[in-house]
């Protein structure tokens, strides 16, 4: 099987755009993708299209409808959190598969602002199996008193995330938000669910990702080497059964185990990293994902943040992109977005954010129910 290589992504300045459709965000990114690819919809073999908003409103041909109907397959994807970077596996599994050569993966999302919620929609949310709060803010203050309750965190470290991304964004011209939030801010915030003040919550707003992916032999062919990225690793994990707490989901072991996964395939280690895009819903989703991934032990994060150990320049970078807390978080974009923040790093083109000397990142996305999805990114040598 051929190896799988980025040559072409790129993203909107996320924000809230009412008056745009979602396709018309999607093609405004496909087109940028394309262009960074220096290629056009008629060498695309097809098309894969993550959006959950509108997951039954065929998205992807609209799409296409905006950048020329060459009447290639289209694939639509729905996926929580995760649905983006479902998008881009399914298209790096084509060209894996050797079924294509090249294909076009598109992340869009519309979602104004409000809550983050939780399953359901509009019929409330299911009670059955739980005894707390199933809304997304409850759910990850639940998980953060947990990570308080074994190993002391404390509220001013998990505030810390947010004071730390929202310092990343001001170096990205493509985050929501591009403002310094000092501690004292982050923690005088009004409360949303006790540990994350509103400045510790994701942001909701519109944007749209896209990437061109090919095989080594198509990059090689069109001289694209020289800005590729390599895919090392793509996958894909879903809760496994276990006895568990009936208060609070588990929103740890889907990543614990893709991470496994991602790692084996990639044939690396978390201390091999260089960098990382992590799934930063909220401040204590972060704290508790430092563990997760293996990027230290669970214990150790509240010192890793105290110590900048995950600040630009640390040991290992997280979120250098602002993450969800400052750029955004447009649920169908967000796993591409990522994709486009390390892949830029690697390619030593993010400007005063760059991680210098780059060679791998990892991006990781988790929709509760649940999803996760995890790429790790290698610079072409």
């Amino acid at each position: 099987m051929s190896d799988v290589y980025i040559i072409g992504i790129d993203m909107i300045k996320f924000g809230r755009f009412p008056e745009t459709s979602v396709p018309k965000l999607g093609a405004t990114a496909a087109h940028m993708a394309l262009d960074d690819a220096g290629v056009s919809i008629q060498d695309c073999q097809a098309l894969y299209s993550g959006n959950l908003g509108q997951a039954a409103a065929m998205v992807g041909q609209r799409i296409l409808a905006e950048i020329g109907q060459t009447g290639i397959p289209v694939v639509n994807c729905a996926n929580a959190c995760a649905t983006g970077a479902t998008a881009f596996r399914e298209g790096w599994m084509s060209v894996k598969a050797g079924i294509y050569d090249m294909v076009l993966c598109v992340g869009t999302e519309q979602m104004g602002k409000g809550l983050l919620g939780g399953a359901g929609g509009g019929k409330g949310i299911p009670t059955e199996g739980l005894l707390g709060s199933g809304t997304m803010p409850a759910v990850f203050a639940e998980a953060g008193m947990e990570h308080q309750r074994k190993y002391g965190t404390t509220f001013e470290q998990f505030a810390k995330v947010s004071v730390k991304n929202h310092h990343h964004s001001t170096m990205n011209p493509k985050a929501m938000y591009q403002i310094e939030t000092p501690l004292e801010t982050v923690m005088g915030a009004e409360m949303i669910s006790y540990p994350n003040t509103k400045l510790m919550c994701s942001v909701n707003v519109d944007g749209a990702a896209a990437a061109v992916i090919c095989s080594e032999e198509k990059a090689r062919e069109l001289g694209k080497m020289d800005r590729a990225v390599k895919v090392r690793a793509s996958v894909m994990s879903s809760d496994p059964y276990q006895e568990r707490n009936l208060q609070m989901p588990d929103v740890n072991t889907c990543t614990q185990v893709a991470a496994k996964a991602a790692y084996e395939m990639a044939g690396i280690g978390p201390e091999d990293l260089d960098l990382v895009e992590l799934h930063d819903c909220f401040a204590t989703a972060e704290i508790l994902h430092y563990g997760n991934l293996g990027l230290g032990k669970q214990e150790d994060a509240g010192r890793m943040i105290d110590e900048g150990e995950t600040s630009l320049g640390g040991r290992i970078p997280v979120n250098v992109s602002g993450g969800l807390l400052s750029k955004g978080h447009p649920l169908g974009a967000t796993g591409i977005a990522n994709l486009y923040e390390v892949s830029t790093h690697l390619r030593n083109e993010a400007g005063q954010r760059q991680v210098e000397g780059a060679k791998l990142g990892l991006t990781h996305v988790i929709g509760l129910g649940s999803a996760c999805a995890i790429h790790i990114l290698e610079k072409a040598s």
